[in-house]
């Protein structure tokens, strides 16, 4: 079946009426995140954290349809710590290349404790990937984990967090550069329109290349509100031509999900942003998650992009990394 244009403008209606009549909006590219650099078994016991873990899941996420993985590598000595060496980035690259031939592999800049330092989070960018995220900023983030073991990031109590991530213009453009000198498409991560001021002085600068990828975080804290209108609000103020995926935080991820689905965009799952397949009710792998969007994707009328059409979509090289 022809698809016509991998691309289009979400934001114009005209587009976006004439797709759905003509029964073409863009396949669905699907990103999973499967393990975040915070929380892990303490909040849900199904949570991946070793390496082993972690592709065991992804491989099920990928037979269902998952397009790109989105990874925080998490220590084998001490799997509540994120990764900070990039041979164990390069590591756990290759076995998720194994298991998964030709899935987008998209790595953390983002870093978690254990990774808060600027060479720590770079770290990632040593391995091969084909994309990597580039957080804009700030983040406020407040919460609790549970104690558990073994220790909890060292600690044997209950871990209290109330911070701010700074992001700077500075930040941004190293981390753009670096990408832009090792061949890796950056994921900008946008949390308000504000952000988008560090997105556009990447874009003068010529440090990130169209089509632009933008990961749209809604219900996040000292972020936008997970709310359509929100959504349409960014990719309105976005720039162009740009891919947008968009993903919601908890038990906004479904909502955000169908939101993301209707527009045309893309859409990011996994338990690194939700942990509950419903109310109450803890989900109990990646794949579950991954799947009810498949299913609501194809309730839609849109159906799940090939990792090869993902490529062409990003203007990626149509031969998978390799490690």
């Amino acid at each position: 079946m022809e698809h016509g244009p991998l691309l289009f403008d979400p934001a114009s209606q005209e587009d976006w009426v004439g797709r759905v009549a003509a029964g073409n909006l863009p396949p669905l590219m699907i990103t999973v995140a499967i393990t975040g650099g915070v929380q892990g078994k303490e909040i849900n016991p199904n949570h991946p954290e070793s390496a082993e873990e972690q592709v065991a899941q992804l491989q099920d996420c990928y037979k269902l349809g998952a397009t790109m993985v989105h990874l925080h590598v998490r220590r084998p000595d001490n799997p509540t710590l994120t990764a900070a060496d990039p041979a164990e980035y390069r590591r756990v690259n290759g076995m998720i290349r194994e298991a998964c031939p030709e899935i987008i592999i998209n790595n953390t800049t983002g870093g978690g404790i254990g990774a808060e330092s600027q060479e720590a989070r770079l770290a990632s960018t040593e391995a091969n990937p084909e994309v990597c995220s580039l957080d804009c900023g700030p983040i406020a983030s407040r919460f609790t984990l549970k104690k558990r073991k073994p220790p909890l990031f060292g600690r044997d109590e209950d871990y209290h967090l109330d911070t701010c991530a700074a992001v700077t213009y500075g930040e941004t453009e190293k981390y753009a550069r670096i990408m832009l000198e090792k061949g890796i498409k950056p994921e900008i991560e946008v949390w308000n329109t504000g952000h988008y001021t560090l997105v556009r002085n990447l874009i003068d600068q010529g440090l990130v290349k169209p089509p632009y990828l933008i990961g749209l975080v809604m219900g996040f804290g000292g972020g936008a509100y997970a709310t359509p209108k929100e959504v349409m609000h960014l990719i309105e103020c976005g720039p162009k031509p740009a891919v947008y995926s968009v993903l919601g935080v908890g038990l906004y991820q479904t909502p955000m999900a169908a939101t993301g689905i209707t527009l045309g965009i893309n859409v990011r799952t996994g338990m690194e942003d939700n942990v509950l397949f419903k109310k109450g009710q803890l989900c109990r792998d990646n794949a579950q998650l991954v799947e009810r969007v498949v299913a609501m994707a194809r309730a839609f009328g849109r159906e799940i992009a090939t990792p090869k059409q993902a490529r062409q979509m990003l203007g990626l090289s149509e031969k998978p990394s390799q490690y």
